[in-house]
C-alpha cells in the first residue's frame, strides 16, 4: 500500500449553540445547453428544473457548507475555482466546502471537462457554454452568503433504512463479456441513509438522504433537462415533509437503477421512484425519532496517492493530481459528534469498497459521499478490474487501488 496523508488536519471539535440554514435555489437554463452523460447532445427543453441545495451548519466555531446540485459531474478545477472565490467572500475554507452532484445525465455541462477529456475526447469537440457554468458558479456563492444570513438554532440526527430501486449494472454474457446492462446477482448496496436536520421546535428544516444510484434512468436519447431519479424523488420528498432535500449520492459506479437508459419518461418509469426511493425516505424519517441540539463538528482533508495506470496523461490543468506515475486522490471527512461520520471522494466508486469500509468503521453511522469536489473517474475492485468493460477503460487507477483508498479511510475513521 502506498498513501499520503498529505493534508492531514488535525480534527477541529468545539462545544457551542448548534445552528443550521437551507437555501434552494434553481439553476435551470433558459436557453439550450451541452448536456453532460452518454454522447455530446443538446438540450430542446426542460422536463423538470434543476437546483442547487445548500445547507450550512455552525456549531459555533466553525462553519461547513454542503451542496447538492442537480449536474452529471465536473472537474476538480472547477471545484477548484469556484472554493476559492467561496472563501474570499465568505472565509469558509475549502475543507469545510462540498460540492456534490446527484450524476443525473440529463443535466447541462459545467465548467471544462477534466479528466474525462483523457477518456472521452470525441464527447467534447464543441466549445465549452461558459455562460450557463458562470450562472451556476454564481448562483452557488450567493446561497451560500445567503444560508449564512439564515442561521437558526437547530436539532441533528441520523437513521438508516433500505430501498430496492437500485441493481448491478455489469452484466455478464457467456462468452465472458462485461458490458453495461443489469446483473441482478452482482454487488448491490441498498442501504440508504438519513441525517435530518430540525429546527428549534422540532420542525424538519432539512433532509440529507444518501444512496448509491446512477442518475441514468433516462438515455442518451432523451434531450430535455431532468434531474433523473435523484431529481424527482427530491422534489417528491419536499412536498411531502415541507423541507428541503439534499440528495447525496453514493458509491454508485457500478450501481444502475432498476430502470435504466430508457428513451422516454414513460420507458424509464421514472415517475415509479418516487415509490420505490422516495417513499423509502419518507420511511426511514418516520423512524428517526430524536434529534439532538447538542452538536459538535470535526473536519480533516487526505490524499490518497496510489500508482496511476500506465499510458495515461492528465489534463494539463489536472497535472498536481497526477505527480510521477501515481494519483493523487482527496478524500474529505466530517464527524459529527462520536456516532457519525462522513467522508466523501471525487469518484466513481464501485459498491463493494464503501460498503466494507462502513462495515469496518469504528463510528457508528458511517456515510459516503459520491461525486463530490469534482471527478476523478471509476475506482473499482480489483475483481472487477480484470474483468473488463466500460468502467475500467475510463478509470486512472490500477487494482492496488482499491486497498490503498480502503486503508488511508479506515485509517481516520478507525476500525472496527
Amino acid at each position: 500500500m502506498r498513501f499520503l496523508l498529505a493534508l492531514a488536519l488535525a480534527p477541529l471539535t468545539f462545544g457551542a449553540a448548534f445552528r443550521a440554514a437551507v437555501v434552494k435555489v434553481d439553476i435551470t437554463p433558459a436557453t439550450p445547453q451541452w448536456l453532460l452523460g452518454y454522447a455530446a447532445r443538446q438540450s430542446t427543453g426542460v422536463h423538470d428544473k434543476i437546483y442547487h441545495r445548500v445547507v450550512l451548519v455552525d456549531d459555533g466555531r466553525t462553519q461547513f457548507a454542503l451542496v447538492s446540485s442537480d449536474i452529471c459531474l465536473i472537474s476538480p478545477a472547477e471545484y477548484e475555482k469556484v472554493a476559492a472565490a467561496l472563501e474570499k467572500r465568505t472565509g469558509i475554507k475549502p475543507v469545510n466546502f462540498w460540492w456534490s452532484f446527484t450524476h443525473t445525465h440529463s443535466a447541462p455541462e459545467v465548467g471544462p471537462p477534466g479528466l474525462a477529456l483523457a477518456f472521452l475526447g470525441d464527447r467534447y469537440t464543441h466549445k465549452v457554454e461558459t455562460a450557463y457554468t458562470e450562472m451556476v458558479e454564481a448562483a452557488l456563492i450567493d446561497a451560500v452568503a445567503e444560508a449564512r444570513e439564515k442561521l437558526q438554532p437547530a436539532k441533528l440526527g441520523a437513521a438508516w433504512g433500505t430501498a430496492n430501486a437500485n441493481i448491478n449494472r455489469r452484466a455478464r454474457d457467456v462468452e465472458g463479456e462485461t458490458f453495461l446492462g443489469l446483473n441482478p446477482d452482482g454487488p448491490v448496496d441498498r442501504r440508504l441513509g438519513l441525517i435530518r436536520i430540525d429546527k428549534a421546535d422540532g420542525a424538519p428544516l432539512v433532509l440529507l438522504a444518501n444512496y448509491p444510484i446512477h442518475g441514468t434512468v433516462l438515455g442518451g436519447q432523451n434531450l430535455l433537462i431532468t434531474g433523473d431519479a435523484p431529481g424527482v424523488v427530491s422534489e417528491y420528498v419536499e412536498q411531502k415533509t415541507g423541507a428541503p432535500l439534499l440528495f447525496l449520492n453514493g458509491a454508485a459506479g457500478d450501481q444502475a437503477p432498476i430502470y435504466t437508459t430508457q428513451p422516454t419518461f414513460q420507458a424509464g418509469r421514472l415517475s415509479q421512484f418516487r415509490v420505490l426511493l422516495g417513499d423509502r425516505i419518507l420511511e426511514t424519517n418516520r423512524q428517526l425519532k430524536t434529534t439532538s441540539a447538542n452538536v459538535t463538528l470535526s473536519t480533516a482533508a487526505d490524499v490518497v496517492e496510489t500508482p496511476r495506470r500506465a499510458g495515461l496523461t492528465f489534463p494539463a490543468e489536472l497535472a498536481s493530481y497526477a505527480p510521477g506515475q501515481n494519483v493523487r486522490l482527496p478524500v474529505r471527512f466530517l464527524k459529527i459528534n462520536k456516532d457519525i461520520a462522513v467522508w466523501s471522494a471525487p469518484i466513481e466508486l464501485f459498491c463493494e469498497i464503501a460498503m466494507r469500509i462502513r462495515d469496518r468503521s469504528k463510528i457508528k453511522n458511517t456515510f459516503y459521499f459520491g461525486y463530490t469536489n469534482g471527478w476523478l473517474g471509476y475506482l473499482l475492485t480489483p475483481k472487477e478490474l480484470k474483468l473488463g468493460g466500460y468502467e475500467p477503460r475510463v478509470s486512472p487507477y490500477t487494482a492496488q487501488a482499491a486497498d490503498d483508498l480502503t486503508n488511508a479511510v479506515l485509517k481516520h475513521l478507525g476500525r472496527n
